[in-house]
């Protein structure tokens, strides 16, 4: 079970959907990734696209976000999400959103919206990693939804191939730990 590791929701244990269907970030991964980014956390703007439990959304507020945007396509997921949030009594806070349906359709709708965010963060199922995270960069750039000095990061699996210079960002690094990797990009 996943658990939200600091700030003000720290040591919730949410929610995840049983099955195979939905592969929550671990707690390792999530303290690595948050440890990298913990500078940019504060009052930042959050989308996690492919949430699953929300875990990461639900982090990033609870460490001082601004706000985060979770979005999920399956049903399942979505219940999850909205179980978690009532889990941790934010049911209803406007700086936790979640949309149903897929990232592309999250991301047009962002976009008609005018929404920009400071960090992006993909976790497809990792057979897709890399075709989700270049339609979804794609789309990032043509409806402008990711800030100046903003990161997209993409979780993937490191036995799958994951080409960084077909994606229309700027490769900033990856990291490995283990079977998952964490890829960095930002702004050209």
């Amino acid at each position: 079970m996943p658990r939200v590791i600091t700030g003000k929701y720290r040591g919730a244990v949410l929610f995840a959907p049983k099955g195979d269907n939905t592969r929550p970030t671990t707690d390792k991964v999530k303290e690595a990734l948050f440890s990298m980014i913990q500078m940019r956390v504060p009052d930042s703007r959050v989308l996690d696209l492919y949430s699953g439990t929300g875990q990461i959304g639900i982090e990033a507020v609870s460490r001082g976000a601004e706000s985060a945007v979770m979005v999920d396509k399956a049903g399942s997921a979505i219940s999850i999400i909205n179980r978690n949030l009532e889990k941790i009594r934010a049911q209803g806070d406007p700086a936790l959103r979640v949309i149903k349906g897929s990232a592309a359709s999250a991301l047009e709708k962002l976009g008609a919206e005018g929404k920009q965010f400071d960090i992006i963060f993909l976790d497809p199922p990792y057979k897709i990693a890399h075709s989700a995270a270049v339609e979804a960069a794609n789309l990032v750039n043509q409806y402008n939804l990711l800030a100046d000095d903003g990161v997209f990061i993409v979780e993937h699996s490191s036995e799958e191939p994951f080409v960084t210079n077909v994606i229309e960002l700027k490769f900033n690094r990856s990291c490995s730990y283990g079977l998952t990797m964490l890829t960095f990009f930002g702004k050209e």
